[in-house]
């Protein structure tokens, strides 16, 4: 019996994963309770279900380790009454996490982009001189940048801009100040 609860906890925990993190709508509560626990009531599963959802958003968001987690679930399951956690269910959540920690996490990193991520960088310097320009003043060494920029599932699109001495100058002055901001954080945490 113990083997079949332990089965039906780790379908739901990857059923609430598929929907929650995974973005899969196929998997609906309702199908969870027809397919691993067709014996609880409505309420019961949606209880369970909840639960079981609440406690993994909790994992999930804190990103916890194995030591972070054992210390969690044992708090839950010391907790008394309709809260609690039982031993079984402590135990596959503790499964589930070792087992799909990276793959949750990359999902909410996933998520949490709202803007395109850069994809490639490829770059040249061209040496322009006065008569293609048509001025005297602005020949000279031209670094051109082309940018691949893009969210995950769709096309790439592509910027180039063009930078004189003084403008790539002004960039590595910027890329050199945000350098010192992540080392400072990093320094400090």
């Amino acid at each position: 019996m113990a083997e079949v609860e332990a089965k039906s906890l780790s379908g739901l925990l990857n059923g609430i994963a598929q929907r929650v993190y995974y973005g899969n709508p196929e998997v609906t509560e309702q199908l969870l309770r027809e397919q691993l626990f067709p014996d609880l009531n409505q309420d019961q599963f949606t209880a369970l279900h909840d639960r079981m959802k609440a406690l993994l958003k909790s994992i999930a968001a804190a990103d916890m380790d194995h030591a972070q987690l054992e210390a969690f679930l044992t708090a839950q399951t010391k907790r008394q009454g309709s809260s609690g956690l039982t031993a079984e269910q402590a135990a596959a959540l503790s499964r589930f996490w070792k087992s799909q920690r990276v793959r949750v996490r990359e999902s909410l990193l996933a998520q949490s982009r709202w803007e395109p991520g850069l994809r490639g960088l490829s770059w040249r310097v061209d040496l322009q001189t006065a008569a293609s320009r048509g001025d005297a003043a602005h020949s000279g060494p031209v670094a051109l940048m082309e940018l691949e920029l893009g969210r995950a599932g769709q096309d790439s699109e592509f910027v180039c801009l063009e930078f004189d001495e003084t403008n790539v100058n002004q960039v590595l002055k910027k890329m050199a100040d945000i350098q010192k901001s992540i080392d400072s954080i990093v320094q400090r945490s």
